[in-house]
């Protein structure tokens, strides 16, 4: 069974959700989003930001799989966040952005995965400087669960705030019926 399948819908699926979730925080106002809702990071934007600094991170490392995907080098150019609550973008429209960035070339590096990529070890440091040398595929399980993860959280605190964010269930993007 191909492990790039389900790699490619949560690929699909993060980017469906992030776009429901930063649609329903942006009908709040600036302060709400800011307000600090004693969540693990504080606010609406903090776990936003909180997610984005995580994505850069992983995403980075990623890039450095000797597989070279192509999809993945722009993040190397950009900085790397120096701690996982670090607040990246100050407001939802700029966060937006970045998201919207990251979630395309998510899907584009999704893609452009090869069954034989995921059998590799790759090595790289934590983020307090920790060596590690983990099961490729097991990483990329990690970095969707952990986007799962907090945008749960989120739409916990957009429901406290009062706004809704719909269905949320992968299940909706899965393809019916049966396929090759």
């Amino acid at each position: 069974m191909s492990r790039i399948r389900p790699i490619c819908l949560m690929a699909t699926y993060n980017e469906w959700m992030n776009a429901k979730i930063y649609e329903a925080a942006r009908s709040l106002p600036d302060d709400e989003l800011s307000a600090d809702r004693k969540a693990f990071f504080g606010s609406i934007l903090g776990t936003l930001n909180h997610l984005v600094a995580g994505d850069t991170v992983w995403l980075q490392r990623f890039a450095r799989h000797p597989a070279n995907h192509l999809a993945l080098q722009p993040i190397l150019q950009r900085p790397t966040p120096t701690s996982l609550d670090q607040l990246l973008y100050a407001n939802i429209r700029e966060l937006s952005a970045q998201r919207v960035w990251l979630d395309q070339m998510i899907v584009e590096w999704s893609r452009s995965i090869a069954e034989s990529d995921l059998d590799h070890v790759l090595s790289y440091a934590s983020m307090k400087g920790v060596p590690a040398d983990k099961d490729f595929y097991g990483l990329v399980m990690h970095f969707f669960n952990h986007q799962t993860h907090h945008r749960g959280q989120v739409t916990t605190l957009l429901s406290q705030a009062g706004v809704d964010v719909g269905d949320t269930d992968l299940v909706i993007l899965i393809p019916s019926g049966h396929t090759p």
